[in-house]
């Protein structure tokens, strides 16, 4: 067996499963959702990334098989990614180790490194709840409800606290706060989208980025998505940034909405340089934005 322990989380490999442990300072999404025991017909690929300081231990998912990835679409910054681990300088042979023991069996076994049809891993534990910024969200699989706080504009606190079956939701999509535009956690009921902003939108949360438990809202998102009856179809969707991660193909941006659709490709150019997205990737998302203009 492989184990690696350090302050981030401990993980180990028995020849069968990665079990990644988070450590006790690890960022809020991590915490929130705890233990995870990947299987190793999940695993596209695992490496080690050395630095100055030690490096990152990461482990790569087939496509399709984690709906926190899912739901967080690559916007999941290395810190609160649960599969990603902070290796020290002293511990860097033990992780290329452990990277010799995945691989060994992921040749062994033969797993493919395509995409899946079908979640391989269960996602955040019911009933879940997260978020920010103007207020809270939760789901116990049967209903999502935002529970609004004194920051949040009257239009959604006159109501009261909005709940709503999951067989309204057609759809959900987590965007955190990047640089100053805020992000948000979007229900689409599936009536259609509410046209105004998230700060005004009874079915979304406006989060700020003011704290790292505001990124525990793509928690929410991930356990709706799912359990959406169509969440089969969100599987079929190209991976990497989507307009929408939604239980169907992609609806077209309402046509009046080009302010979202310029951040959108400010925000894939962004992605581009920082070396998330490759060329192909970054061209291939830019024209689906444009088609949408």
């Amino acid at each position: 067996m492989a184990e690696i322990i350090q302050r981030d989380g401990t993980w180990t490999f028995d020849g069968d499963t990665v079990r990644i442990v988070p450590g006790g300072k690890a960022h809020p999404v991590r915490q929130e959702l705890g233990e995870i025991a990947v299987p190793l017909e999940a695993v596209a690929g695992v490496s080690f990334e050395p630095d100055r300081k030690g490096g990152r231990l990461r482990l790569r998912l087939r496509g399709g098989a984690c709906p926190v990835l899912r739901a967080a679409d690559g916007r999941l910054k290395d810190g609160a990614d649960p599969y990603v681990l902070t290796v020290e300088k002293d511990r860097t042979g033990v992780a290329e180790y452990f990277v010799d023991e995945v691989r060994n069996a992921l040749l062994i076994e033969q797993v493919p490194d395509t995409p899946v049809d079908r979640f391989l891993l269960p996602g955040p534990t019911l009933p879940v709840s997260g978020g920010g910024g103007d207020g809270t969200a939760s789901f116990d699989g049967e209903s999502v409800r935002l529970t609004w706080n004194w920051k949040a504009e009257e239009s959604k606190t006159a109501g009261g606290a909005s709940t709503f079956p999951l067989s309204r939701i057609a759809a959900v999509r987590w965007l955190p706060a990047i640089g100053l535009e805020n992000g948000f956690l979007r229900f689409e009921p599936v009536e259609g989208p509410v046209s105004a902003p998230p700060k005004y939108d009874p079915y979304a949360l406006d989060l700020w980025g003011m704290s790292k438990k505001e990124h525990t809202a793509v928690l929410v998102a991930a356990a709706v998505l799912m359990r959406l009856p169509g969440a089969r179809a969100a599987l079929d969707a190209p991976q990497g940034p989507q307009p929408l991660a939604k239980a169907a193909e992609p609806a077209a941006a309402p046509a009046g909405d080009h302010d979202a659709l310029l951040r959108r490709l400010r925000e894939l150019g962004e992605l581009h340089k920082a070396g998330v997205l490759t060329d192909e990737e970054f061209s291939t998302a830019k024209q689906a934005v444009l088609r949408s203009m």
